[in-house]
């Protein structure tokens, strides 16, 4: 079996060449507002900066920026806040990348929550519309404003069936339903980039290398195959594989779609420490063999990651809340924050090393 499949993956070197691209490094700074509220305070080399501009300066050239629809019940990640997000961003002069939850809060791997006001409708036909809608009004006020970002994610993390509830987790997915929502997500980037000078890729994203090729295989059966990149979700607290069984999930990726692939979410702790009283998410239990927690474990961490990503003919990594440090503010989970310890910045605010992996040598 091995032979048979270097002989087909060796075809497909061959006759199906990997879209080519930009590469894109960033961050995913849909927190930074709300950090900026809370009095966060970011330095590089002891000066105080905007986290946009350390990101820009550190060669960041992304930023990815969530949306909630309408009945989010907070104050961030909805349009006013994402527009205040794209601004920042564009400002810097960097490229965004929105990423729809098409939820009133998280949606992830283990849940598409259907947002509370399109409850009611049950007809799939018309469920898909209102998505479509929602995504075509978002996209076509944004570019009104100058803010029509770069790359659209129909979806995050769309592990599980779209516009579901939490009892679905697990259940097989109904592809005729599926497909016809993710179909109406693309369609509406597609229509809403018609009218725009800027006309937005389109990105679907799954968590965790192991399971995006078989989702992308039955997507495809299912018959949604209008896309331009993959993305990927990748944290050993939650993948079966290491750094090295990514890098060879992104090379059979690249040569079995005709697609760019980027990692656009991970992360990884830098101490087993606590800012505050909130649980962290990244505990012992997050940590791979090779790479201790510390600030010279996580630089190498995310260095081999990138590596491994633009090595086998990826086009970037994008790191999640790298900014979400630890304030007086309070979320769902606690005072503070759950993420201080994987953040890209110390408790003290200054910029750790590892924020460099978006400067590697020949990317």
């Amino acid at each position: 079996m091995k032979w048979c499949f270097s002989l087909f993956a060796a075809f497909l070197v061959l006759t199906v060449p990997a879209a080519a691209t930009d590469l894109y490094f960033g961050g995913d700074l849909s927190f930074a507002n709300e950090m900026n509220d809370c009095g966060a305070v970011y330095r590089d080399n002891g000066v105080v900066k905007d986290v946009y501009a350390i990101f820009k300066d550190h060669g960041a050239n992304l930023i990815r920026i969530r949306i909630w629809t309408e009945g989010n019940d907070r104050k961030y990640s909805n349009l006013a806040d994402v527009e205040r997000s794209i601004r920042r961003a564009k400002s810097a002069g960097m490229q965004v990348l929105l990423d729809f939850h098409y939820s009133d809060s998280w949606a992830d791997g283990d849940k598409q929550i259907i947002p509370k006001a399109w409850t009611g409708i049950t007809d799939n036909a018309a469920l898909a519309q209102t998505l479509y809608q929602y995504t075509y009004d978002t996209l076509t006020t944004l570019d009104r404003e100058g803010l029509m970002p770069q790359i659209v994610q129909v979806g995050n993390e769309i592990n599980q069936e779209m516009l579901g509830q939490e009892d679905w987790k697990g259940r097989p997915i109904d592809w005729e339903r599926n497909a016809m929502i993710i179909n109406a997500g693309v369609k509406a980037v597609r229509d809403a980039g018609a009218k725009s000078t800027i006309k937005p890729r389109v990105m679907l994203h799954i968590a965790q290398p192991e399971n995006v090729e078989p989702w992308f295989a039955a997507a495809a059966k299912a018959g949604v195959t209008d896309f331009d990149i993959i993305g990927i979700s990748y944290y050993p607290k939650w993948s079966k594989y290491s750094i090295s069984n990514l890098g060879t999930e992104v090379f059979r990726l690249t040569h079995l779609y005709k697609a760019d692939v980027m990692v656009v979410e991970t992360g990884y702790a830098w101490t087993m420490a606590w800012k505050d009283t909130t649980p962290n998410t990244l505990g012992e239990d997050s940590i791979a063999r090779g790479y201790p927690p510390t600030r010279e474990g996580q630089e190498k961490f995310l260095l081999d990651l990138t590596d491994a990503v633009l090595g086998n003919g990826g086009d970037g990594v994008i790191y999640w809340a790298p900014d979400w440090v630890s304030t007086d503010c309070t979320t769902q989970w606690g005072r503070g924050s759950s993420w201080e310890n994987a953040t890209l910045f110390d408790f003290d605010g200054e910029v750790l090393p590892s924020i460099d992996f978006m400067n590697r040598p020949g990317k």
